[in-house]
């Protein structure tokens, strides 16, 4: 291509190459930026580039000048800062239900919001190979079709499975299709789930979205929107453990006082604590009874007692219990 015909591009390489080679503690200078436009055919003088860079300053650029007698130019405020990027790098390689590959295409992306010079930083701190991550790599299609049903406010129909013991795929259901209407999608223990209620059940059901297969969606109508018109996801995470269903129940537990930091990062500061006197408080909470609620109990050994109700107390006797028979005898 002429470098005449370059000429209208002139502004918009300008730009990339300040986005891509300078944040504050590195600057370019003008011969510098000179030269690195010629890389893309482009022929400039001084006075039309610093034309550009005003031009560029108000499109909303934040190009800033170094105080030294050569003047460089840089790019000062980006829409993320390199720690909210380092945050975003250090989401995606933890999240278990993005695949390792998808996971490093993401990260790249991430790194083109910097400078190269910083993104060099944020190399620096990515671990994702021996990371556990999902094998499924079909759910980010899952997603969009469950938001897809949502917008469009219909059913989806799904087979769902589970691994088993060789790591291959076993469907659930006997392969027989799901159906459900999608509600919600949260993220819970690093893995993402879609939310949505079973009308042949009238509950809400949870499921993991990358053991979805595929999803379609259905002409009929989404079903519970009278529950969902009162569900909140937040409060909804609460109270499952582990997104292992069970039984809605108010469980009052008994803790001593230093154990309440850990009561209220589970389950919020706006459960009520009751102290008794003792060094002890009490709290009830609403929760799935689950053998995942019952064993992170049973986690704290003797700190935390089920009080109330009784029933639930009893299934936390019969599974320590279980447990302390599995080890009689060494």
């Amino acid at each position: 291509m002429a470098k005449q015909a370059n000429q209208k591009l002139k502004v918009l390489y300008l730009m990339k190459i300040l986005l891509e080679n300078t944040d504050e503690n590195h600057a370019l200078t003008m011969a510098e930026i000179l030269s690195m436009l010629q890389t893309y055919d482009i022929a400039a003088e001084r006075k039309s580039i610093y034309d550009d860079l005003e031009a560029l300053r108000s499109f909303g650029l934040d190009i800033e000048t170094t105080p030294d007698r050569a003047v460089g130019y840089y790019i000062a405020e980006r829409t993320f800062s390199l720690p909210e990027l380092k945050l975003l790098v250090d989401a995606v390689q933890s999240s278990k239900f993005i695949t390792s590959k998808k996971s490093m295409e993401l990260i790249r992306k991430i790194e083109s919001f910097a400078s190269c010079h910083e993104a060099s930083q944020l190399q620096g701190q990515v671990f994702v190979q021996n990371r556990i991550k999902t094998m499924n790599e079909s759910i980010y299609y899952n997603v969009d079709f469950i938001h897809s049903a949502i917008s469009q406010n219909v059913q989806i129909a799904f087979r769902y499975f589970r691994w088993d013991v060789h790591g291959e795929q076993e469907l659930r259901n006997n392969g027989a299709e799901y159906h459900a209407s999608p509600w919600a999608l949260t993220w819970d223990d690093e893995n993402y789930y879609l939310v949505a209620f079973d009308e042949a059940l009238n509950r809400i059901k949870h499921y993991r979205v990358d053991k979805m297969l595929q999803i379609r969606l259905l002409k009929e109508p989404r079903k519970g929107q009278t529950v969902f018109d009162k569900f909140d996801t937040a409060v909804y995470t609460k109270k499952v453990f582990g997104m292992y269903g069970g039984e809605e129940k108010s469980v009052t537990l008994r803790c001593p006082v230093d154990l309440a930091n850990i009561i209220i990062d589970r389950f919020g500061r706006e459960c009520v604590r009751i102290p008794d006197g003792d060094g002890f408080f009490t709290v009830t909470v609403r929760v799935f009874e689950s053998p995942l609620f019952l064993s992170w109990v049973l986690g704290f050994g003797d700190r935390i007692e089920i009080l109330q109700p009784a029933s639930t107390r009893e299934k936390l006797r019969t599974l320590a219990q279980s447990v302390s028979d599995v080890y009689q005898g060494g």
